[in-house]
């Protein structure tokens, strides 16, 4: 199996959401498995500058040199994960500025193939509360990609850092991700594409196909065969 994490911070041994992480890595790696993470903001420092780019080519992004080794692994992977500590109950604004940027990948203009395969896993944790609308920010997000496969985990640790996090509350936490973790294995031997993300293709293949906003939209979806009889699943 082949892992890219999107780390939302940079924070390490004292982030609860880093910890988790590394947990479920364990439980998912076996002697195969390659793993590369990425960390925000150090490897996608810029804010999505509403060029248009993207739309047309997404190659000519001023920002494609950040995000085309990143492109890369998440296309190559597996499975994908993304941590994300919440931030006045959203995800962390490094987090939605590397999301923008994929705005061109959304099901609705030029989706890569390569996500309908896919399993993404969501980790969230609150000293407080809001995990469930910044897991909300990256599902949204994942769905619109093409994902059908799609894991949450949401808690609220009530603790400002790892350390601090009851050891009771631990070894729960562990138990929780162990059972998951199992169950992500299980599902990665047939990813099938659920009936929402096969509604939102089909209802973008007829826009696509009757009304033709975006000549490069029209172009990819022709290019793959899907405005003919070619699926991405």
């Amino acid at each position: 199996m082949k892992i890219t994490v999107i780390y939302a911070t940079q924070r390490k041994s004292k982030s609860s959401t880093y910890n988790i992480a590394q947990r479920f890595i364990r439980q998912l790696s076996d002697a195969d498995t390659v793993i590369t993470e990425f960390f925000l903001p150090e490897s996608m420092p810029k804010f999505c500058r509403g060029c248009w780019n993207c739309f047309t080519d997404f190659t000519k992004c001023p920002d494609y040199g950040y995000l085309k080794p990143i492109i890369e692994s998440m296309c190559e992977a597996d499975l994908l994960i993304f941590t994300a500590p919440v931030y006045v109950y959203h995800i962390p604004g490094q987090l939605k500025a590397f999301l923008d940027h994929f705005g061109y990948q959304w099901m609705a203009h030029q989706p890569r193939k390569e996500m309908f395969s896919k399993q993404a896993l969501l980790i969230s944790t609150a000293a407080g509360a809001g995990t469930r609308s910044a897991l909300k920010d990256l599902k949204d997000s994942m769905t619109f990609w093409g994902i059908s496969r799609i894991y949450s985990f949401g808690r609220n640790i009530h603790a400002s850092d790892w350390d601090t996090v009851e050891e009771k509350k631990k070894l729960k936490l562990q138990k929780q991700i162990d059972k998951l973790s199992i169950k992500i294995k299980a599902d990665s031997m047939n990813i099938r594409v659920s009936l929402k993300v096969k509604a939102l293709f089909y209802a973008m293949r007829y826009m696509h196909k009757k009304f033709r906003f975006n000549p490069a939209d029209v172009r990819h979806w022709e290019a793959q065969g899907w405005l003919e009889k070619e699926r991405p699943w």
